[in-house]
């Protein structure tokens, strides 16, 4: 509706979905660009291209993987200037509070012993080091479908390729993922992660 009207002449309408999809963008351009002064630009310059294309929005896909692309195109087409290289994500956190994906580094990550808590960090990192090592094409589909929440045929559609193609992407990321996490684990007998 809020694209419908947007189209239509309203800015206002605009406005909102920017507010509605500006802390989601700006955690998925923070995922991929290491300076984060330059989340801000890459962001507004994704609204500013989303709404310049909005006429072409079909409504064949949700409008947050339309917006998706556009941000990854964005994102990619700063780097490229820049000549920097994409990377996983930094623990970009904006004040995200409610959100259920944000994460502070100083928030704990359970109600248990400091032994638990700096266990969890040193997996943490693993993790965070295990996908920024990863090839853009799997970092890209596991950072969709297990930190975005976006179903296959989603991140199929904001790649631009088959649903068996990211099927099999998530697969050998996650498993790229494990190789790296699972001596770590293996070190913390009795718990359960």
């Amino acid at each position: 509706m809020l694209v419908e009207r947007t189209v239509a002449g309203d800015q206002r309408a605009y406005g909102l979905l920017v507010l509605k999809y500006q802390r989601r963008i700006q955690r998925l351009i923070g995922r991929m660009v290491r300076d984060v002064d330059l989340v801000e630009d890459i962001a507004q310059e994704t609204f500013v291209r989303a709404y310049r294309a909005l006429h072409q929005f079909r409504g064949d896909a949700q409008f947050y993987t339309w917006l998706y692309r556009i941000a990854v195109n964005t994102a990619k087409k700063f780097l490229l200037e820049l000549k920097q290289t994409p990377a996983a994500f930094d623990n970009f956190s904006g004040n995200d509070d409610g959100d259920e994906t944000s994460w502070r580094k100083d928030e704990p990550m359970t109600d248990e012993g400091p032994e638990s808590i700096l266990a969890a960090k040193e997996i943490a990192a693993v993790v965070n080091a295990a996908i920024e090592a990863l090839p853009v094409d799997l970092r890209q589909a596991v950072v969709l479908r297990e930190i975005e929440g976006l179903t296959y045929e989603e991140i199929a559609a904001a790649m631009n390729c088959p649903v068996g193609t990211v099927r099999s992407r998530i697969f050998r990321a996650r498993e790229a993922i494990s190789v790296r996490v699972r001596p770590l684990l293996d070190k913390q007998t009795g718990k359960r992660w």
